[in-house]
């Protein structure tokens, strides 16, 4: 669901055919019937951006017929747990929890928590509203499992159990059927198939990517299929889960140890402008129980991985040279900055937002006020040629001549020209060598960084501005080899593992200490150089290891196939099913033993009580598989960490052509919303009358910067096209192969149709509703060129991760070419 796993990742879904093979039941729940849905055991379709409405119709299908697994949502949620008095809900507040700040658009969440308890840190602001925070990292909270009352027979009104029955309660199959476009008979097939395949002798697991995700509220996608799991009891045990499906070899990696901006390596929240020391810091974000409560051990020892020697007790191991947040620095954000002149360079690192990004114009307007900009990337992408070669310069609205920002195009080196790890969609660490040298000026991002850093502290060296000390003081000391001096991938994966005092390899994140004794550059790699082995680096063959392979790779943390397994296991440690065993608590040897490396601590008895002011893993009970929440559980409902609300609920996408059925709220009311001439948002708009979505191609990538430049994939998929119904096509008289507009508020492109029935007409809310399906690789660029289908998605996000809503948006669909005039009137 909210993927076309066949296509855009085939190489994992053989795995779900032979599953198939072997009797499982495949699923394909997508507004578009693919490739996907033409090898699962049925297809469902459903209306772009109403996702919530169909899962929240399973929770409540779940929790209305009793098939729910009581034994595991007992003991290991948080279903009996008891919220604050004045805690309401969105059925009570007509689409609102409590806390809304009418005319900011932000929540407060203090009246989410727990009975008993005030607002966490990880509820957002450090104290103040919800909505104008960055989501503390991965952090469960402070919350511990005695601090709040319990009704373990779930019938007080209070509890989170009964909360979520009331919240749910309207979610029946007829709504379903009625917001979805999803038959009441199909729809029960589904929810029937899924509860009889969860139970202590079967699990269902849920597969997602970007079509759950790139909604305004895409991140309650997932948690509302986090609901089910739990409820279900699907976590934490083999053939279960939620598994997000990852676009590229190591996009996993690259949140791990982050691109974002809000985050440091481990999911550490990055400083923000009030934590003036680091004790604030710490402070704030101190969780008393699980694996967050060694938070300061995690920091610590990243703050020596950064500064070294320079890094010490007396300047709070150089807490001062990390930078701080004071606002929103999102790609979206900044873009809209660019256009004010706030930004004078950027540096574009396997990026294309010039076709890549929502409303893909304004993005290539940002781009030419800046005074300089950066790209690296295999070969000349759309965001390198702005100043020359952009859809607003072919039209006259930008012009060469006035266009003041220098390109710097550097070339880089492919995978196979380079050392290093890739981390994939199971947070696999994989490490792959160098085939060849890179020709000509191609450099590897490693290479790049590193020299550039060392360039720059050449030229600051001397320096005594406090400004400079941080990068000046940085522990950049790896080795360099070969013809271009590339630093060595190992070193740096060395690194990242951390070592001890006496400068050997760490093994395990358990072993880190906040005193300044080991260096770490991201705790859950800890372990991935243990024994001074590049683990990664294992090919041992299947047929000489079990079937977890554990010799292959190496999966953090601690080389954990399966997270949270210790759910695998009742509360007595007793496997739930001896077909399904995978860890389970060993009487004689007073271990925790099994298939897997168990998710818990070894010697921990499963009827192990905390005592006093018991810290950390301590602090958790024997029968809490959730280590890294404050109180061990899964939660069913958020008391902290979102910043939109503790339970999913459905809204409209920011642009549909219906209102809320449910609410007077449409949409999700503290989405990120940003005014500006070049983002004109059309909701309601009755000249809008369909849903687009876009999508990707097996035979193209992301933007299109690699395959379009690739000859016989340009062959296989040459132009850009859009799918419509016949009944669509007919309505408004296109042609199939013949040419097409696609108009928004924000731009109008030209696409060939392809007149299918993968995407039919849904009848939803009474009314047929048509879609309109849009791949989004072209641009101005490569063998293959065409129009990009992002230009005509406007800037609006979800407000917990900052992720675009581009799977669901209105537009009008007419026979023909652009013509000028609509262009203009676009524009």
């Amino acid at each position: 669901m909210g993927s076309n796993m066949a296509e855009c990742h085939p190489v994992g879904f053989q795995w779900v055919m032979e599953a198939k093979l072997r009797g499982a039941t495949v699923i394909h729940i997508d507004p578009r019937f693919t490739r996907t849905s033409a090898n699962a055991s049925f297809h469902v379709p459903l209306r772009a951006g109403s996702d919530i409405a169909f899962l929240g119709g399973l929770v409540h299908y779940i929790l209305e017929n009793e098939r729910y697994f009581r034994d595991y949502v007992v003991h290991y949620t948080n279903a009996s747990t008891l919220l604050r008095e004045d805690f309401s809900d969105t059925e009570d507040g007509d689409g609102l929890f409590s806390g809304f700040k009418a005319g900011e658009d932000v929540y407060d969440g203090s009246s989410w928590q727990y009975a008993g308890q005030e607002a966490t840190a990880a509820a957002g602001d450090r104290p103040g509203h919800a909505g104008r925070a960055e989501t503390a990292g991965g952090l469960g909270g402070s919350i511990a499992a005695s601090d709040a009352g319990r009704d373990d027979s779930l019938r007080d009104p209070r509890c989170v159990f009964q909360v979520l029955k009331r919240h749910f309660r309207r979610y029946t199959p007829e709504f379903v059927e009625q917001e979805t476009g999803v038959p009441v008979e199909t729809f029960e097939r589904v929810a029937e198939a899924i509860c009889d395949n969860s139970n202590p002798e079967r699990t269902t697991a849920f597969v997602y990517s970007v079509g759950w995700t790139q909604h305004t509220v895409g991140v309650q996608y997932i948690r509302t299929a986090a609901i089910i799991q739990l409820l279900l009891g699907n976590m934490g045990r083999p053939g279960g889960g939620i598994l997000a499906l990852r676009g590229h070899a190591s996009i996993q990696g690259s949140t791990d140890i982050p691109t974002l901006y809000n985050l440091l390596p481990g999911y550490i929240p990055m400083p923000r402008a009030q934590d003036v020391d680091l004790e604030t810091f710490l402070s704030g974000h101190h969780a008393s129980g699980g694996g967050w409560g060694n938070f300061s051990a995690y920091t610590v020892s990243l703050l020596k991985a950064y500064w070294g020697e320079a890094a010490t007790a007396e300047n709070e191991f150089g807490f001062g040279y990390l930078p701080r947040i004071d606002r929103r620095h999102h790609a979206y954000h900044t873009a809209l900055e660019m256009l004010k002149g706030g930004v004078a360079g950027y540096f574009l690192l396997g990026e294309n937002p010039a076709v890549g990004n929502a409303n893909s114009g304004l993005h290539r307007r940002a781009l030419a006020e800046l005074d300089w900009l950066v790209v690296r990337d295999f070969f000349e992408i759309e965001s390198a040629a702005i100043w020359y070669d952009s859809p607003e310069v072919k039209s006259g609205e930008l012009r060469t001549g006035d266009i003041k920002t220098e390109v710097f195009l550097l070339p880089a080196a492919a995978h196979t020209e380079k050392d290093g790890s890739f981390t994939n969609t199971q947070r696999l660490l994989q490490w792959h060598h160098k085939a060849v040298e890179p020709k000509g000026d191609c450099r590897s991002e490693l290479w790049f960084m590193c020299h550039l850093g060392r360039l720059i502290r050449e030229k600051l060296r001397g320096s005594t501005e406090p400004r400079d000390q941080g990068v000046l003081n940085l522990a950049w000391d790896y080795p360099t080899a070969g013809p271009h001096a590339e630093p060595s991938a190992d070193a740096v994966l060395r690194e990242i593992n951390g070592w001890g005092a006496d400068g050997k390899a760490l093994g395990a994140y358990t072993q880190l200490k906040d005193d300044g004794s080991t260096t770490c550059g991201c705790w859950i790699y800890c372990g991935c150089y243990a024994d001074e082995v590049n683990q990664p680096a294992r090919r041992k063959p299947g047929s000489e290891q079990s079937w977890v392979a554990p010799e292959w790779g190496w999966a953090w943390p601690a080389n954990r196939r399966l997270l949270y397994n210790r759910a695998s296991a009742d509360p007595a440690g007793t496997p739930w099913s001896e077909r399904k065993r995978y860890v389970w608590w060993d009487a004689e040897q007073e271990q925790w033993t099994g298939h897997d490396v168990p998710d818990f601590t070894k010697d921990k008895r499963p009827d192990y009580q905390p005592q006093g002011e018991a810290k950390a893993d301590a602090a958790l009970p024997g029968d809490a598989p959730f280590v890294m929440q404050g109180d061990g559980k899964g939660w069913l409902y958020v008391p902290s960490g979102l910043v939109d609300g503790p339970l999913p609920t459905h809204y409209e996408p920011h642009e549909s052509p219906l209102k809320n059925a449910l609410y007077e709220v449409d949409s999700n009311p503290i989405r990120e919303r940003y005014a500006d001439r070049l983002n004109p948002y059309q909701d309601g708009d009755e000249r809008f009358p369909f849903v687009m979505t876009t999508y990707r191609l097996t035979e193209h990538h992301t933007a299109g910067g690699m395959s379009r430049n690739v000859a016989v994939l340009s062959e296989l998929q040459p132009e850009m096209f859009c799918e419509v119904s016949p009944a669509l096509a007919e309505e408004r008289g296109l042609r199939n192969g013949g040419w097409a507009t696609v108009v928004t508020a924000r731009a109008a492109i030209e696409v060939r149709v392809m007149v299918t029935e993968r995407i039919a007409p849904l009848n939803v809310q009474g009314t047929t509703l048509h879609q309109v399906g849009l791949p989004y690789h072209w641009g101005s660029k490569g063998i293959v060129t065409g129009a990009s289908a992002n230009d005509l998605f406007p800037i609006v996000l979800d407000p917990n991760v900052h992720i675009q809503e581009v799977k669901a948006a209105t537009c009008d669909i007419r026979p023909g070419r652009v013509a000028s005039q609509v262009r203009g009137a676009a524009r």
